[in-house]
């Protein structure tokens, strides 16, 4: 069965490349949730669908997907509806369904409190860092060595709720910031699998501008 799926994906997306990557973007599924901090994940994958004619509307694998070419480079673009915490049942049900190698194929992308509003932080694996949907991931693939984008989204400020901050909405400033860096997020995402992460890397751990 899994024969036939991946050989219509290869008629449909009409690539040369054999790799297949498994793009997800961390967020929570509900209206409330949109244009929080823990939602930059999806807000990625949108950039992301948008800008290579992708759509991303089909509900399989607890997550909502999208499948298309990626500069030539076939692609699973995946927003898990498990809400967070539970981030990698869905992952695992996609690596699973298509077979992909994890440590490889996979590029998860998360919201990080530690970094800078509009800083991007690519790793080639690494520990959840507290992320809990990242902490769930690696619970269900039984390690850690899968690459990630951090998506900076600032510190909490002092005497607030961790939780409280990132499920608040960002400001219009902090959107037009995080607009620009999921951007970016994006083109790193296409330098990821056309090169290599070092190559990513190189160029986008770059402290964010002010």
């Amino acid at each position: 069965m899994f024969g036939k799926v991946r050989e219509l994906f290869h008629k449909n997306t009409e690539t040369q490349e054999d790799d297949m990557y498994i793009i997800v973007g961390l967020g929570n599924p509900d209206r409330q949730y949109q244009n929080t901090r823990h939602n930059i994940g999806f807000d990625v994958i949108d950039v992301i669908a948008e800008k290579n004619h992708i759509t991303v509307g089909e509900k399989k694998h607890k997550a909502i997907i999208g499948k298309g070419c990626v500069r030539g480079q076939k692609v699973i673009l995946v927003k898990p509806q498990t809400y967070m915490n539970l981030s990698g049942e869905s992952v695992r049900q996609v690596i699973d369904f298509y077979k992909v190698d994890e440590r490889k194929e996979l590029i998860v992308i998360s919201d990080d409190v530690s970094l800078d509003m509009g800083q991007i932080r690519i790793r080639k694996k690494g520990s959840a860092g507290g992320h809990n949907g990242l902490k769930n991931i690696i619970l269900h693939l039984g390690h850690d060595e899968f690459k990630r984008v951090k998506m900076g989204v600032g510190e909490k400020p002092e005497g607030r709720d961790l939780a409280d901050y990132v499920l608040g909405q960002f400001s219009k400033e902090e959107r037009e910031i995080m607009d620009e860096s999921a951007r970016r997020a994006a083109e790193a995402v296409e330098v990821m699998i056309t090169e290599d992460a070092d190559a990513a890397m190189n160029l986008y751990n770059k402290k964010a501008k002010p």
